[in-house]
């Protein structure tokens, strides 16, 4: 989230879009509802089926799934062919005026820079034209062909009314009546927000469709505003905490980044990620980098990190590939991996195509399971007939399972979808031999300590020299390791402006990622979470709800990374002379001599309007790209691709690239994808809000409320296959089946979309063959091995299946 699920009340338009948030983020859903109260806020649900958010929404509009960037990409050509953008923001807060690289070229589908043998881009052309000073070219007359204000409008002209009817199946006149909504908060004191979760996330082009939402938000002046912004909804507590801390395998915590195997060179791996700014004054925010980096490093390794060795540079892995878990299940069923340990995971209900996963599991020599119930993943060896048909006998995977704790039975923080770091308490004790993640990977790290050094070992200096400096090794405390990600001083630190006066005494902890240094002065787990445990105490503790502002903003609740800051990219919610573009909304202006207000400032504070330093200060040209440069895999603009099942079988904006051209497709896996004319019904996954993804069929109440597994279609669907309600149907993909009970619902409507009729079949994901539920299919038994090309994150929500009575 840029903003914060209390801010989503002052908005003016709230679209819910790609998510369902009434049903699945129930207690963020009351900002919603408050926003409609007091505010007079208008209610936008743009999905597939008519929800439980369309429901209270003042307008619903149908879509195929898949097909958002189209939709979005005609509210994009909306708003540049009327005008209705926030004229001055768009030319002071992004990229429009800059100029663009004539090698540029986007024709028949494709960007410039297209390698079809490995289905990838080299992007240099997708850059800026440089002048002699090195800095980007720029046109203030916004008149320059090639600015990226005229590229964008050629671009999305192609993005009709006709077009978005033509491919969305969404009827025209309930978009155009969209597009004037929207299109009324591109005034200064009128804002909108989109809410999105997986149903923008899970598609092959799931990043290009979040991007193109940044996009209509940046036209509209709606990013740092009170009540804008773009907030994605994550599927549960710490998920947000699970990137944050860099849990994914390229990362490292605070989303920095792992070298690769060709980067054995320490100042070129700083280098490459220090860029320098593309604008004269402008604060490159990336140039703390080294300061990071470098305190991550202390905070590992101690006294071991030094200048001399590159603060152990070469102990950290080089990635030849990314190790992402499709990647790693592709791996498994080349008999490449010998070993998984799955913590708090549960990937064969989670991860697309479960005969794959089953065969690469099922290849393993061991699989450690870390988790506090008894998953699909950790029992994939069990034969449950159709629900999951395997032969024991067959595998040779050694599993080991180790019963770990749940939330309420420990203390620590959970990190929400708004960024805030909220500190909880143990509720209960774990039963039986249950014990924390923390206890169990102490155990783990100190095992093998041990045999490495009465053994040896391949390379032992990492494992050997990790600091673990806790009062009872076996066992870190929470609070220990919060004090960790938050940082100390290693030596005594002094104010910049006056050397002679200590700051932060040595051994203590920092007030925040403004301290961090990179000649080794400073160690910190997450330069995020600086400032979340200070010497004041436990800032994720606070529980004061007071709101001096009136806006929800309320600065002693809990921590909100980075900085305790609510809303991102505050700065621009004023005007280039620092004042805000609404007065009833401000959040910070400047007072004449520094920038103040009811947040932190996403911004150097002493940097005064006028001095050529721009609001969106991760950027090197400080400003929000409507043009992404070097930053996406398929293109610098959002392209509609279909899915790689799509019910039309072409694709009306280009027929030559149907779809994305980029996306992860492992070799063996192109023939699993299945034709529209085998499986001719577009398929799509959800959540209920009866139950948790795959937890809470663990749970009698839960398993009462929804015991069975079902799947929605259309009454017109159910007519034409002869299903009445009630009916046990067959769900057939490429891939394999499912058997569920039919519901016959008015909620989904076929859609006319290119001269065909386009049929949806609904499917909820929450059943499995563990858990006190009626044992049921999991739902990824028929979705495709397909992944994004930025995250991998696979299509779940878009792939093809036939239906008929079981």
């Amino acid at each position: 989230m840029t903003n914060h699920w209390v801010d989503i009340r002052n908005a003016n338009v709230i679209i819910v879009m790609g998510g369902n948030a009434a049903e699945a983020h129930p207690c963020g859903f009351k900002w919603v509802t408050e926003a409609k109260a007091h505010n007079h806020a208008k209610f936008i649900v743009i999905d597939p089926r008519f929800t439980r958010s369309a429901s209270v929404a003042d307008l619903y509009a149908p879509i195929r799934t898949g097909t958002d960037i189209t939709f979005l990409g005609g509210v994009i050509n909306y708003l540049l062919t009327t005008g209705k953008i926030q004229h001055e923001y768009v030319k002071a807060y992004t990229n429009a005026p800059l100029i663009v690289n004539e090698g540029y070229r986007f024709e028949d589908g494709l960007f410039s820079g297209y390698d079809a043998a490995n289905r990838s881009y080299d992007r240099s052309s997708w850059a800026y034209e440089m002048g002699p000073d090195g800095y980007a070219k720029i046109d203030e007359t916004l008149q320059h062909p090639r600015c990226v204000l005229n590229l964008m409008k050629q671009h999305y002209s192609r993005y009709t009314p006709e077009m978005v009817t033509n491919i969305c199946g969404t009827p025209r006149e309930l978009f155009l009546k969209i597009c004037e909504i929207l299109a009324g908060t591109s005034v200064p004191n009128r804002t909108a927000t989109f809410m999105y979760a997986l149903g923008w996330t899970q598609h092959s082009v799931g990043s290009q469709i979040i991007r193109t939402a940044a996009l209509v938000q940046l036209l509209l002046g709606n990013i740092g505003m009170a009540g804008g912004g773009i907030n994605a909804l994550r599927g549960h507590s710490n998920i947000q905490g699970l990137t944050d801390l860099g849990l994914l395998s390229n990362l490292l915590p605070g989303y920095l980044t792992l070298p690769g195997e060709k980067e054995t060179d320490y100042q070129a791996y700083i280098g490459k990620r220090t860029p320098k700014p593309l604008r004269p004054n402008q604060f490159n925010y990336w140039s703390n980098y080294p300061k990071f980096h470098v305190s991550l490093m202390k905070s590992w390794f101690g006294d071991s990190a030094t200048k001399e060795n590159n603060w152990c540079y070469d102990w950290l892995p080089k990635l030849d590939v990314e190790y992402d878990i499709m990647r790693q299940f592709e791996l498994m069923g080349q008999g490449k991996m010998n070993g998984y340990f799955c913590q708090g995971f549960n990937p064969l209900a989670a991860i697309p195509n479960k005969a794959k996963l089953i065969k690469g599991l099922s290849q393993l020599k061991y699989l450690v399971v870390i988790d506090p119930l008894a998953t699909e993943t950790s029992c994939f060896w069990e034969n449950h007939g159709e629900h999951n048909d395997v032969a024991p006998p067959k595998i040779a995977t050694e599993v080991i399972r180790l019963p770990s704790t749940c939330f309420a039975e420990e203390d620590g923080s959970l990190t929400n979808s708004g960024r805030w770091l909220q500190w909880h308490w143990k509720g209960a004790e774990p039963p039986g031999d249950a014990k924390g993640d923390a206890e169990i990977m102490a155990g783990i790290f100190l095992t093998l300590r041990e045999l490495y050094k009465k053994e040896g070992g391949a390379f032992p200096d990492p494992l050997l020299n990790l600091t673990w400096n806790y009062k009872m090794a076996h066992s870190p405390h929470p609070e220990e390791l919060a004090r960790e990600y938050n940082g100390k001083a290693l030596a005594d630190l002094t104010d910049p402006k006056d050397p002679t006066r200590v700051i932060v005494q040595k051994g203590q902890q920092l007030d925040g990622y403004g301290q961090l240094k990179d000649d080794g002065t400073t160690a910190c787990g997450c330069w995020l979470f600086s400032g979340s445990f200070t010497e004041k105490g436990n800032m994720m503790a606070r529980r004061d709800n007071a709101d001096p502002s009136g806006l929800g903003n309320t600065p002693n609740w809990a921590f909100s990374w980075p900085a305790n800051r609510r809303i991102m990219y505050n700065r621009a919610s004023c005007d280039p002379a620092g004042k805000p573009w609404d007065p009833n909304r401000r959040v910070i202006w400047w007072d004449g001599a520094k920038w103040t207000g009811i947040d932190v400032p996403d911004f150097k504070p002493d940097s005064p309007p006028g001095d050529g330093m721009n609001p969106f200060i991760m950027q090197p040209e400080g400003v929000g790209r409507l043009f992404a440069l070097d930053k996406m895999a398929e293109g610098p603009f959002p392209e509609h691709y279909e899915p790689f099942e799509t019910p039309i079988g072409t694709n009306p904006l280009h027929p030559k690239v149907i779809s994305n051209p980029a996306a992860r497709v492992f070799k063996d896996d192109w023939a699993m994808f299945g034709k529209n004319t085998d499986y001719p019904y577009a398929a799509t996954t959800y959540r209920l809000t009866e139950h948790f993804h795959f937890w809470t069929k663990h749970t009698r109440l839960a398993a009462i409320m929804q015991p069975e597994q079902f799947v929605e279609i259309s009454e017109e669907l159910a007519r034409e296959k002869g299903i009445r309600a009630g009916d046990w149907v067959k769900v057939r993909s490429a891939r394999g089946f499912i058997k569920a009970k039919a519901v016959v619902t008015k909620r989904i409507k076929p859609l006319q979309v290119n001269g065909t009729t386009v049929h949806h079949v609904g499917i909820p994901l929450h059943w499995g063959f563990k858990g006190v539920a009626k044992s049921g299919y999991l739902a990824n038994t028929l979705t495709p091995f397909v992944g994004d090309a930025n995250s991998q994150t696979p299509e779940f929500k878009s792939f093809l299946v036939n239906i008929e009575k079981a």
